[in-house]
């Protein structure tokens, strides 16, 4: 059973779904046919918030808001199947013009059962990952086991409620990109007893692209940890050395897997704007950070990769570090989502330079598949649909777990100190930490990101 929706316009609707897609995404994807949908309140209309779409076959489901679409826009039939309570959505032409695209691409995000883009139509068989806290699933606390991520309420969403090292309460992107590919969560490599046969995870919470001499130098220190990217990439190499007999062995044990290079280079900027430098002066350090990145992926594919997936950053001016720190009341610093408009530019200059970086790799290397991460669109898009992923307006650049001021967040007292508490219900914040985000959000960015990244991998099933 494929799911889809039903609109009084279906040829409007095939037209969107054309124009955005392409025709084999849009005939893959969607049927302009009968969507069945079951209610989660049995009550009335008046106290129907969500619908849940329950595809009988696969035993999955999909949920939608209902705050999106205007009271006399939407209507609701009712019938039973299965003793079941279900419904069928219909939308107009009017309010499909204003809502069709983000419907659809909403659809294919949130339906399980849908035929969208997935990593396993890679068949990959590991996952090498290189970066800092966004992808951390267990490095720093076996370098520092005192860190506050080793301990609740990190962790408390999922792993039985037990810190594994993630720095937010439950999965990351990383673990989302395992799953979709139908792979084991991807061990730390710091743990020694852990499995490897499907990837490691070099990536640790507070490292940097520049190493710690490099930033010293720069007067800027690293306060979490060492474990720059070189060093990562240094463990990576002795991690081969240690299950490969030569290169190629290495060449045909990596044939399969998947390289994630960063997110990495944000902490540079962070350590360097938190310890008192000008945006102008942290602008100048792009190029150095860009030129060590594509160094690393030039190492990684010297070791024998075939795809790669090279991330750009997420838009800090929306974070509540920096909109505590930076805080003006000159409402012209900040843009459409309150964000501050001076360091998302910031952002994206790095990007910029991450992607032209990405584009000399691939003349560079045109035997390997490398991919650019779109961190700071996929984020986007979250604000821009936050309502309707069931996050909270009130609570879009709050933290879940901080304590004052605006933002929910203070510098001196972050979340795992004594006295800060946490938000009653983590999947309406998309702010885990104020630097972090919640298992929610990572969820909703994994998922953007595997339906932009994977028909770029050249994958076919």
């Amino acid at each position: 059973m494929t799911p889809s929706i039903t609109i009084k316009s279906s040829f409007l609707t095939l037209s969107l779904l054309l124009y955005v897609f392409g025709p084999s995404k849009a005939h893959n994807s969607l049927h302009i046919d009968n969507s069945i949908y079951q209610f989660d309140d049995n009550d009335s209309i008046s106290d129907i918030e969500r619908l849940t779409y329950e595809d009988p076959n696969d035993e999955t489901s999909f949920h939608d808001s209902l705050d999106e679409y205007p009271d006399d826009q939407l209507t609701i039939d009712y019938f039973d199947l299965l003793g079941l309570p279900v419904a069928s959505l219909y939308i107009d032409e009017d309010a499909l013009i204003k809502y069709g695209m983000s419907i659809v691409l909403l659809f294919l995000l949130l339906s399980p059962s849908s035929n969208a883009a997935s990593l396993k139509a890679c068949n990959f068989d590991g996952i090498y990952q290189l970066g800092d806290s966004i992808s951390d699933t267990g490095n720093l606390i076996r370098e520092n086991p005192n860190t506050p991520f080793s301990h609740l309420p990190y962790g408390q969403t999922f792993f039985n409620s037990t810190p594994t090292g993630r720095c937010s309460n439950g999965l990351l992107i990383i673990d989302y990109f395992a799953l979709d590919a139908k792979l084991p969560l991807v061990n730390p490599y710091l743990n020694k007893d852990a499995l490897t046969r499907h990837g490691v995870n070099f990536a640790v919470a507070g490292s940097t692209a520049l190493s710690s001499q490099l930033l010293s130098e720069k007067k800027i220190s690293s306060p979490l940890t060492n474990s720059s990217l070189d060093i990562q990439l240094d463990w990576m190499f002795s991690h081969f050395n240690s299950i490969c007999f030569d290169q190629k062995d290495c060449n045909e044990k990596l044939m399969n897997a998947l390289f994630l290079v960063g997110e990495i280079g944000a902490n540079d900027y962070n350590y360097a704007l938190l310890q008192g430098k000008t945006i102008q002066e942290v602008k100048e350090m792009v190029p150095e950070v860009v030129q060590t990145v594509k160094n690393a992926v030039e190492r990684v594919i010297s070791y024998g990769a075939t795809r790669v997936v090279v991330s750009g950053n997420f838009p800090i001016g929306c974070f509540p570090i920096f909109l505590t720190v930076f805080q003006t009341n000159d409402t012209t610093a900040y843009d459409e989502f309150h964000c501050l408009k001076s360091l998302n530019a910031l952002t994206s200059y790095h990007n910029d330079q991450i992607q032209q970086a990405i584009e000399v790799l691939k003349k560079e290397n045109p035997r390997t598949v490398i991919v650019y991460g779109d961190y700071y669109n996929a984020f986007l898009w979250i604000l821009r649909h936050a309502s309707t992923l069931g996050f909270d307006n009130g609570s879009l650049q709050k933290s879940c777990c901080g304590i004052g001021g605006d933002y929910n967040f203070e510098l001196k007292k972050s979340c795992g100190s004594q006295g800060v508490g946490v938000c009653p219900n983590a999947d309406k914040v998309i702010s885990w930490d104020g630097v972090q985000l919640t298992q929610k959000a990572y969820k909703f960015i994994a998922d953007w990101l595997i339906l932009d990244i994977t028909p770029k991998l050249n994958c076919t099933l």
